[in-house]
């Protein structure tokens, strides 16, 4: 699919990307490449999986990635409650018989790894959030990356049946190793501009009239530029301007109180809260206009 009608597709399930990330996404899908997305959280990193998967119809299968994760997690574990039911129900049987029925597919829990690279149409695996996981995680991913199998030692190697389109995500928090990115192409992820928010909001709101979405985008991003903790992402926006609009507001410029009551839509601390005051309210109000 060229980058002009990835972009096409994803539009008309709601995700809008730009050029970058359209042409990253589409180069990934021609050369059979896991595609690697940075950026802050919030940008709408993961979104991007799951509107890639509804644009293709395609089956998603999510990995989320956290500190301890490991290959039995991702990858498969055997069901041992039903292997040792088995074993008991067939006491005095051939050892070895018995070896070969509980080591079987039929015993195998399939993580997120192994369902992906099992489907018998391409899925969109979404690996998200790699930098949380332990760097060791990252060299268990390199053969599924690289060749798309898994070695299961009781089984031996599983290849893909359907190549899944792989999507990584990475907030930075720590770096993640040369071998990794190697395998990957590469887009980095950024907060959209205000025209790009407003057409997101419209895309996602469509009740909510264009002067309101406008001036929403516009606020955000000078509050972006606050000295904030967390800065807001744009599912927050999303829930702002459903929560303007659901109160009747339709101009942020004439009502800072109310904008200043509804900004726990769009601020997680309580720092961060007691930093945008009323004047702060109507100085960001006065740049949305």
């Amino acid at each position: 699919m060229t980058p002009a009608a990835l972009q096409s597709a994803l539009a008309a399930v709601g995700y809008l990307a730009d050029d970058a990330l359209a042409m990253a996404l589409s180069l990934g899908d021609m050369l059979g490449r896991p595609v690697l997305l940075e950026g802050e959280a919030g940008v709408g990193k993961t979104e991007v999986a799951k509107a890639l998967a509804e644009a293709r119809a395609a089956l998603l299968i999510r990995l989320q990635c956290y500190e301890g994760l490991d290959a039995g997690q991702a990858l498969y574990e055997w069901n041992y409650q039903r292997q040792l039911l088995a074993i008991r129900a067939r006491e005095g049987a051939d050892p070895d018989a018995v070896e070969e029925l509980v080591f079987s597919e039929r015993y195998l829990l399939k993580r997120p790894l192994l369902e992906a690279i099992t489907q018998a149409e391409p899925p969109v695996l979404l690996i998200d959030e790699i930098d949380r996981a332990d760097e060791a995680f990252e060299a268990y991913l390199l053969e599924v990356l690289s060749d798309f199998q898994i070695t299961v030692p009781e089984l031996g190697t599983i290849r893909a049946t359907a190549r899944p389109f792989v999507v990584l995500t990475s907030n930075g928090t720590r770096e993640l190793s040369d071998a990794l990115r190697r395998r990957c192409l590469y887009a980095y992820v950024d907060y959209p501009d205000a025209e790009r928010e407003r057409a997101i909001v419209l895309a996602r709101l469509p009740h909510v009239e264009a002067e309101l979405a406008g001036q929403a985008a516009r606020f955000v991003r000078a509050l972006r530029a606050e000295n904030l903790e967390k800065t807001p992402g744009i599912a927050e926006t999303l829930d702002w301007v459903a929560a303007l609009s659901g109160l009747g507001v339709r101009d942020v410029t004439a009502d800072p109180a109310t904008v200043l009551a509804t900004l726990g839509c769009l601020l997680k601390t309580e720092p961060d809260l007691r930093s945008v005051t009323i004047e702060v309210v109507a100085r960001l109000a006065g740049k949305a206009a």
